[in-house]
């Protein structure tokens, strides 16, 4: 088992963002995006890593940009450390395999989500008033129901310790311009419904996942993370069944576990039992083999 790792300390490398699981450190011409072991839920880091959480994350993405080049360019540059600058040689052994070297970009200011079946937040606005986002959705469907489309769910940006806020189309193009909302709405449907009819071949669905855009010398571009379990729902095929909650390979086990504790999903997290982590640690690593056919 490779060493978890929770915190990067590199002497000598400029960190410029400090996010719930990345860490990044300005290069000079491009970014150094260092994927750790930590995980959140309800917006609250963890105490605990997840073995091989880093390395999961940093190879899925890795995958679907490749993947997924032809409909929208991406920031990834390499994640093979004898292709980054020479003064993160001193780091290979945390940089092996959970780092990226990225091209930089502008980032929007929204985080872009499209959502194939009724869960999550998506799920309980459906409760309360019958929308997503204020789309207007069929009456009588159930949790975890396939939706009668894909759609696009834009939501904002919190900062660390905060939430995201689910908002409307309209919004979303008044905060990135009306005709950049409309591109990213376009490419983020395209990537997903790519993704669902993929994934359904290797026996996972994807009930929702979330995308992150820049603008780079005026265009487009697709950055952070690519249809890992962090940004993603998973759910087994063949354990699915709608009317509850589901099954997964990303950390809504880990969520379903801390609803049964008695916190209440303020900072300071609750301490894992070992049991948990490790199961957490076998669904990812369970995805990553479904998905690229790579085990570390």
């Amino acid at each position: 088992m490779i060493p978890v790792l929770l915190q990067t300390d590199f002497p000598g490398l400029k960190l410029v963002n400090k996010g719930k699981v990345r860490d990044i450190y300005d290069l000079g011409e491009h970014l150094l995006i260092v994927t750790s072991d930590r995980i959140s839920a309800f917006d609250v880091v963890m105490n605990e890593g997840i073995p091989y959480k880093g390395f999961v994350l940093t190879q899925i993405s890795k995958f679907w940009f490749e993947s997924f080049a032809d409909i929208v360019p991406h920031h990834l540059v390499s994640t093979e450390v004898d292709d980054f600058p020479a003064e993160t040689r001193p780091y290979r052994d945390q940089l092996e395999g959970r780092s990226m070297l990225v091209r930089k970009a502008d980032p929007l200011p929204i985080e872009c989500i499209v959502r194939g079946y009724l869960a999550g937040s998506g799920w309980k606005e459906y409760c309360r008033q019958g929308t997503v986002c204020g789309i207007e959705l069929p009456a009588g469907l159930v949790e975890s129901e396939k939706l009668p489309e894909p759609i696009f769910t834009p939501s904002t940006k919190a900062e660390l310790g905060s939430h995201d806020e689910n908002i409307s189309f309209e919004r979303a193009a008044e905060l990135c311009g009306g005709d950049v909302a409309e591109q990213v709405r376009e490419i983020a449907l395209t990537i997903y419904g790519r993704a669902r009819d993929e994934m359904a071949d290797k026996g996972i669905i994807v009930a929702d996942t979330k995308f992150e855009f820049g603008l780079r010398d005026g265009r487009l571009i697709w950055i952070d993370e690519a249809l890992t379990p962090d940004s993603s729902r998973f759910w087994p095929q063949d354990q699915y069944r709608q009317g509850g909650s589901q099954p997964s390979f990303d950390k809504q086990f880990l969520r379903d576990y801390l609803e049964t504790l008695d916190w209440n999903k303020q900072a300071p997290a609750p301490k894992l039992p070992d049991d948990i982590v490790l199961k957490t640690s076998d669904k990812y690593l369970e995805a990553l083999y479904r998905i690229t056919g790579r085990k570390p």
